[in-house]
C-alpha cells in the first residue's frame, strides 16, 4: 500500500509536468484555440509520452530518498509533503522552459504574442517561487495542520497553469491580408543579379582556409567585395530561413515558423508548427505520437522576391530553394528542392510539381540523369584519392546537379536574377566536422593526415565561385550567402547518440554562428559592415534592381555596401506592400 501511495503521488507529478508542456507548446502557437480538439488531441499525446517516464524518475528520487534518510516514507495518496516539493520543481522547470524557448524563437513569434509569453513566463516564474516557500516552510515548521499549506500550494499550481494561459488568450484571429491591384510597370533592363545560397558555411572557417591561401576565389571575394553577418532564425533551419531571406519578413508575417506542422490528429484544423526546445519533443515523432508533414510552397503567407520581379516584368530563375513546391514560375524557371526526389521516381511522377516551366523540366531532367549514373568517387573532383565515404553523402550529387541544371537553364532562359542553393557544406558538416577542425574537441591537427572531406568540398565550391566572378559583368551583383554557420555539437549530445546507437554527428547549427553576406561586383564598396539579418537580403535585392521596396517588410536595403554614386543615382523607393 504504501507504494501504491508513493505511486499516486508520482503520478500526480508525471500530470503535473505535461500539462506545463501544454501550456508551453499553446504559448510557441498562438494561432491554436485554447479550446479545441487540437489542444485535446496534444494533452493525450504529452501525457502519454512524458507521463511515464516522469512518474519513474520521481518514484525511483522518493526510492533514493528513503536510501538517503534511512526511513521509509508513508505519504498519503496525495502527500502535501511530497507534492509540495514535485510541484515547485514542475514550476520551476516550467518557468525555465518558457524563457529558454522565449530567448531562442523570439524571431518567431510576433511582438504581442513574444510579450504574452514573456508576461506569461513571468507569472510562472512567480508561482513557481511561492511553491519552493511553500515546500520549504512545510519542512521546516512540521507535517501537521497541512490544510492552509495545501489550500496555498494547489492555488499556485492553478495559477502557474492558468494565469499564462489567460494572458495568451483564446487563440489569435487570423486576419486576411488587403488585396491590391498590380499597378507595377515593366522595368527596363534591369541589372543581373547572381544569388549563391550555401548551407552551413561559417564566416569563419573561410577567412580562416583563406588566410592559409586554400580558398583563393573566396578571398577574392572578401578582399574586393563587401562582408556582413547576417543574424539568422532560431531555430536554424533551412525552410523557415530562407523563407525569410525570400521574402524579406520574419516567420510570423510569412508563415513559414518551421520545417513542419505536426499533427495528432489528420482532421485538425490548426496544427501545431513549432515545437518545444531543451525538453526532447522531437521524440514525441520517433514514438509516432505526433506526424510530421512538410511544409510546401502553399504554406508561404508573403510573396518572394521573384514573384515581385515577375509583377516588374523581370525574369527569374530559381534553383533548389526551399519551399518551392509546387513549383510556378510566373516569369523565369523554377526547380524547387524536391526535384532530386522527383527525379529519383521510376515514374517520374512528381515532375511536375518539383520544377515549372515544362520545358525547365525536361533541361533539368537530362542532369539529373546525367549525375544519377555517376559514380560515388568520382561525383567530388580533386587530386586525392576517392573517399569511400562519399557514397553515403547525397546533397555532393545532387549539387552538381542542380550546379549543371542551372547552368543550362540559364542559357536557354536569360533571367536577371539567378539563384541556386547548395547542401552538402551542411551534411558534411554535421557528420565530420571533428577532422576538419579537430581544435575545437580539443585535438590537435595532424600534418600527415589526409585533406578533410570538409575542406575538399569547400574547394570545389570556390571553383565554382571562380567560374562566377569571371561570368560578372560590370554593373552585375554578385551574392554568396550562408543563413546560418555550423559549430561543434554540444559534449551532451554527442554522448547522448553514442548511448542511443545514433551515428555520432560532431556539427551542429542549432546554436551556431550566424549566416554572413558576401557581396560582389562594380558597384559594390569593398570592406566589412555591420550586422544585419537574414531579412535584408530580398529588399537589397529589390534596390539594387531598381524596384520599390514593401514597407510592410522586415529587412532594410544594405546601401551602405553600394559605392555612393551608385545610391545617389538609385535612391531608396517604397511602395505600401508587394502582396496581393
Amino acid at each position: 500500500m504504501r507504494y501504491l501511495r508513493m505511486f499516486t503521488n508520482a503520478l500526480a507529478g508525471g500530470v503535473l509536468t505535461a500539462l506545463y508542456l501544454v501550456v508551453l507548446v499553446l504559448q510557441l502557437n498562438p494561432h491554436v484555440p485554447v479550446v479545441s480538439m487540437t489542444t485535446s488531441g496534444w494533452l493525450v499525446a504529452l501525457l502519454v509520452m512524458y507521463g511515464p517516464y516522469v512518474t519513474a524518475l520521481i518514484i525511483i528520487g522518493i526510492l533514493g530518498g528513503e536510501a538517503i534518510l534511512a526511513r521509509p516514507l508513508h505519504p498519503g495518496w496525495l502527500s502535501v509533503r511530497i507534492l509540495a516539493w514535485l510541484s515547485a520543481l514542475s514550476g520551476t522547470i516550467a518557468a525555465a522552459l518558457t524563457w529558454a524557448d522565449l530567448g531562442s524563437m523570439r524571431s518567431m513569434l510576433s511582438a504581442d504574442s513574444a510579450n504574452r509569453m514573456s508576461q506569461g513566463a513571468t507569472a510562472t516564474t512567480i508561482c513557481a517561487v511561492v511553491l519552493a516557500v511553500v515546500a520549504i516552510l512545510r519542512f521546516s515548521f512540521g507535517r501537521r495542520g497541512n490544510r492552509p499549506a495545501a489550500a496555498l500550494m494547489l492555488a499556485s499550481v492553478s495559477a502557474s497553469l492558468v494565469i499564462p494561459l489567460w494572458i495568451r488568450g483564446p487563440g489569435e484571429v487570423k486576419v486576411p491580408a488587403a488585396h491590391r491591384v498590380n499597378q507595377a510597370g515593366p522595368v527596363a533592363q534591369p541589372p543581373r543579379v547572381r544569388l549563391i545560397l550555401i548551407d552551413g558555411a561559417s564566416r569563419g572557417f573561410i577567412v580562416q582556409r583563406t588566410a592559409a591561401g586554400q580558398l583563393p576565389n573566396f578571398g577574392k571575394l572578401v578582399d574586393r567585395g563587401a562582408m556582413i553577418d547576417l543574424a539568422t532564425l532560431r531555430p536554424t533551419q533551412a525552410e523557415p530561413v530562407w523563407a525569410a531571406a525570400a521574402t524579406g519578413k520574419y516567420p510570423p508575417k510569412n508563415g513559414a515558423r518551421s520545417e513542419f506542422v505536426y499533427r495528432v490528429r489528420r482532421d485538425e484544423a490548426e496544427p501545431v508548427d513549432l515545437l518545444p526546445d531543451y525538453c526532447f519533443s522531437q521524440a514525441l515523432l520517433s514514438q509516432g505520437l505526433v506526424r510530421a508533414e512538410p511544409l510546401t510552397a502553399v504554406s508561404l503567407k508573403a510573396r518572394p522576391m521573384w514573384d515581385i520581379l515577375a509583377d516588374f516584368g523581370v525574369p527569374s530563375g530559381v534553383v533548389n530553394w526551399p519551399l518551392t513546391r509546387p513549383a510556378e514560375a510566373t516569369f523565369g524557371f523554377l526547380i524547387s528542392d524536391y526535384f532530386d526526389e522527383a527525379t529519383s521516381s521510376p515514374i517520374r511522377s512528381g515532375d511536375p510539381r518539383a520544377g515549372d516551366p515544362t520545358t525547365a523540366v525536361n533541361i533539368a531532367r537530362e542532369e539529373f540523369d546525367r549525375w544519377q549514373q555517376v559514380a560515388p568517387g568520382a561525383v567530388l573532383p580533386g587530386p586525392d584519392a576517392p573517399d569511400p565515404r562519399q557514397a553515403g553523402l547525397q546533397r555532393m550529387r545532387w549539387d552538381r546537379a542542380y550546379l549543371d541544371a542551372e547552368v543550362e537553364l540559364t542559357r536557354w532562359f536569360a533571367p536577371r536574377f539567378t539563384a541556386l542553393r547548395v547542401e552538402a557544406v551542411d551534411e558534411i558538416g554535421h557528420r565530420y566536422l571533428r577532422e576538419a577542425e579537430p581544435e575545437l574537441f580539443g585535438s590537435a591537427r595532424r600534418g600527415d593526415a589526409p585533406r578533410p572531406l570538409l575542406d575538399r568540398y569547400y574547394a570545389f565550391l570556390d571553383a565554382q565561385i571562380e567560374r562566377a566572378i569571371e561570368q560578372t559583368q560590370p554593373g552585375d551583383l554578385l551574392l554568396v550567402m550562408s543563413g546560418f554557420g555550423m559549430e561543434r555539437t554540444s559534449l551532451v549530445k554527442r554522448l547522448l547518440a553514442r548511448i542511443l546507437g545514433d551515428s555520432e554527428a560532431t556539427g551542429s547549427h542549432e546554436a551556431g554562428p550566424d549566416g554572413f553576406l558576401l557581396a560582389y561586383g562594380t558597384n559594390v564598396t569593398p570592406g566589412t559592415y555591420r550586422r544585419g539579418s537574414i531579412v535584408d537580403l530580398a529588399p537589397t535585392v529589390l534596390y539594387y534592381m531598381g524596384l520599390p521596396i514593401g514597407r510592410d517588410m522586415d529587412g532594410f536595403a544594405r546601401t551602405d555596401m553600394f559605392r555612393a554614386e551608385f545610391t545617389r543615382e538609385h535612391p531608396v523607393t517604397y511602395t505600401l506592400t508587394h502582396e496581393r
